[in-house]
């Protein structure tokens, strides 16, 4: 991806936002909205972060909904400044709307005993203490550890968890700092496909995300609005731009702020 070919997408993008009275922002939130922290419950957003989406909801020319991995209550503690805006926690199975109602999907009985039974040889691994039980599944953090610990905790889960591997309805996915193991359905894809779905097609629609998660999402968004990576490094990804945090982040989001500002002045 050229310099040049990721600012003009953008540039695009936000002429045609420029001509229309509305406009969806969708993000992602670790990585993306907030730097790494060994601490999960300390990841807040980058500074400047929270003022520029304040401005962008009172605007009242953008929805904006945050797209995690996260459970939907850990977006609102780590986020408690905002409101009036959407929340899918889970990847998608957990939805808060911006009126507060909140929904979660049931995950299948075979799907849930394969968790139960990946849960309870964590338990017995002694793996617990770096554990998240999360809805619909289970994170192992090793971000703060040492190499040599992390080497010895990757070597434990492959040898525990390897027989999850490829099992229908499951999914085993690395990321940044750890590894997760979690129903396959629904991802961030099925996210934004249900958002797409009760969205006017001529509505301007961005998601930023920086992970392999967000990749299902940037697929169902392809053709229809603006995907873009938001990672310190590029990486091979099938987004229509790249922002390095947190400068250009911030940059965009105030370019946002600006365009839908207009609206009401």
């Amino acid at each position: 991806m050229q310099i040049d070919d990721r600012k003009s997408v953008v540039i695009d993008f936000f002429q045609q936002f420029n001509r229309t009275t509305t406009a969806l922002l969708l993000l992602d939130y670790d990585g993306t909205l907030a730097p790494f922290q060994t601490d999960r419950h300390q990841a807040y957003p980058y500074p400047g972060i929270v003022p520029i989406l304040e401005r962008i909801i009172g605007s009242g020319r953008t929805k904006l909904a945050i797209v995690s991995g996260r459970p939907v209550i850990e977006i609102q503690n780590l986020l408690s400044q905002l409101t009036d805006f959407e929340i899918w926690g889970a990847h998608g199975l957990e939805h808060l709307s911006a009126d507060g109602f909140y929904r979660r999907t049931e995950i299948e009985p075979n799907t849930l005993a394969i968790i139960r039974q990946a849960e309870d040889w964590l338990l017995q691994a002694g793996l617990l203490p770096i554990t998240e039980i999360k809805p619909g599944g289970i994170a192992v953090h090793w971000r703060g550890l040492s190499a040599s610990e992390v080497e010895h905790v990757q070597s434990r889960i492959q040898e525990g968890w390897n027989k999850f591997e490829g099992v229908q309805g499951i999914k085993l996915l690395a990321f940044d700092g750890g590894i997760e193991l979690r129903a396959a359905r629904p991802d961030k894809g099925d996210v934004i496909d249900a958002i797409l779905k009760t969205t006017d097609a001529a509505t301007p629609v961005a998601f930023l995300g920086d992970d392999f998660t967000d990749e299902d999402a940037f697929r169902v968004l392809n053709g229809r609005g603006l995907s873009v990576l938001v990672r310190h490094e590029y990486r091979k990804t099938i987004a229509d731009a790249w922002l390095q945090p947190p400068q250009e982040l911030i940059d965009f989001l105030a370019t946002w702020s600006d365009i839908a500002g207009m609206g009401t002045r």
